[in-house]
Formats: C-alpha cells, structure tokens, sequence
C-alpha cells in the first residue's frame, strides 16, 4: 500500500493543505475535506506518510461523530459516491478517507479537556502550581489523575505549538456566555469519551477540540477523538509517576530523539520500520475504539 501525501482533484483548486488534511470547496456551503497519510512531528511534516493513516483517522473521527447527539456537526456526507462530481470520480484519493462538511464559521481557539496531568499541563504545573490559570493542588505526580477534569483553551497557531491561554483571556475575546458554553460542551464530550474507552481498556488523558458557527449555532467541527487529537493511555500499563504508553505520535517522537535530526532542519525520510510500527499504533487504537462504540 502507497501513501497518499498529497491529494491532487483535477479540476479544483485546494483551498487549503494542513499537516495532515487537504481541503477543497464543493460548493458555496459545502467542503470536501481529504485526510492524508502525511505525518508530522515537532512541527514538521515527513516526506514520507504512513500508508492508511488518514482512512484510520477519518474513520475514527466519523464513528464519534455518529455516536455523539448532544451537539451537531459538520458532517454531511461520509460516502465518497454521494460525494458530488468531481471528488466521486477519484475513489483512490478520497475512498474512506474524505468528507462532505457544511462550511462554518471557525471560532478560532483550541478547546482542550485535560483529565491527567501531562504534556504542557504538567509542564505549567511544575513551574506555576497551576494549568492555564487554574490553581491545582499541590505534590502531584506526572500523569496522575486530576480532581476533576480541567478545560484548557489554547490560541490556534498558524505554525508551531498552539499556546495555552486562561479562560479569561478566552472571555475577553469571545464573551462570557460563549467561552463558557464552548467549556461546558469541551468537557461533556470528554467525559462522554472517557466512559466509553474504559470499556476498552483505554485511558483518556486529553484531547482537543475545534467548534465553529453554522448561522448562530455553535456545531462541532474539524476532527475528533483521534490518536492526533488526543492521548490514549493503555489503562492496563498505566502508573503515576512515568509517562505511560500511548496510543499516539509519542512512539515516533521517541524515535526520533534517537536521531541525530535536529527538529530544524528539514526532516529526514523515515525508515519502513518505524513506519510500520506507528502505523500499527494506528490501527490498534481504531480497533480499539470501534469497540467500545
């Protein structure tokens, strides 16, 4: 299997390439969105994809789409045949890999729900006692559980790392009521997702989400609950005090750091090994998800 770096719809301009989806207009109020099997890391795309990774996210994203009720969504269409002309002609580059999304209104922050304390939380822990403004109690431990589960907003970052901002800076720019409703809505999903993967053995540490405007309502948009979006923690290897194993792009860091690439450079290829592995990462966690739907 060959993976799809770059999608490439004859007749149609791409609006829009991210680090992993490529975006095209269907319509004056349609999107095509096509998930490729590009991967990045420390914020930087490797030339080399991992084969099926964008099928495994986008069918991971459309079945929490599907199962999710309390809050609409974007989605439109997730069968590339009802897909209009051109995009249903092109089967190898969109088949289980694309969707048909009403276009919205971006709100432009990252809405993140965190349930234990690692990555940048514990980072602002160890030098401030608090997560994005928010005091914590103190001699916790690395990756240990959180009272209660925390929204963290972040600014969207055209390139490099979002950065974590206090609900108050949030208020200020969106107002009170809908920075507060987008946190109510960041943590019902999380703590709907977090039930559900217990019954599979995983671990919700954290995720992110992505809401926009469609008229005046507020719909859940972008993708969701993915190894990209979100760290999965294998329940049965979880320990306080060490960072546990994840279901996630955290294998390829690790190899990485084992390289001499200097994060600035341009990336090197990957080695078929590592590809293989992440992909495997990949593939463990959809099944993994799939059951416990």
């Amino acid at each position: 299997m060959d993976a799809l770096v770059t999608s490439k719809i004859p007749g149609v301009r791409k609006l829009f390439s991210g680090k992993v989806r490529d975006v095209y207009s269907a319509d004056k109020e349609h999107l095509i969105i096509i998930s490729t099997d590009r991967i990045s890391a420390f914020d930087h795309v490797f030339p080399n994809g991992i084969p099926g990774k964008g099928v495994i996210l986008n069918g991971i994203s459309n079945r929490w789409f599907s199962s999710i009720k309390f809050i609409k969504n974007h989605i439109v269409e997730t069968d590339y045949r009802n897909f209009p002309a051109p995009f249903c002609n092109h089967p190898e580059q969109v088949a289980d890999r694309a969707v048909l999304v009403r276009k919205a209104q971006r709100i432009d922050f990252e809405c993140v729900a965190r349930g234990y304390l690692i990555g940048s939380g514990w980072k602002d822990y160890l030098d401030t006692g608090e997560v994005c403004g928010i005091r914590l109690p103190a001699g916790l431990s690395l990756s240990q559980e959180l009272p209660a589960p925390l929204f963290t907003p972040a600014t969207k970052a055209k390139s490099g790392h979002d950065v974590n901002i206090s609900i108050e800076v949030m208020r200020k720019k969106l107002g009170t009521d809908v920075a507060d409703r987008l946190g109510e809505l960041t943590l019902q999903i999380y703590e709907y997702a977090r039930e559900k993967l217990k019954k599979s053995g995983i671990l919700l540490a954290d995720t992110k989400f992505e809401f926009g405007y469609i008229g005046n309502e507020i719909v859940l948009i972008d993708e969701i609950l993915t190894p990209d979006s979100s760290r999965f923690w294998d329940a049965g290897e979880y320990a306080v005090g060490s960072s546990p194993v994840s279901f996630d792009k955290q294998f390829l860091r690790d190899y990485l750091e084992t390289t001499p690439w200097d994060k600035n450079s341009p990336p090197p290829p990957l080695p078929e090994e590592i590809i293989e592995k992440t992909r495997a990462k990949y593939e463990e966690i959809r099944q993994r998800i799939f059951t416990a739907q």
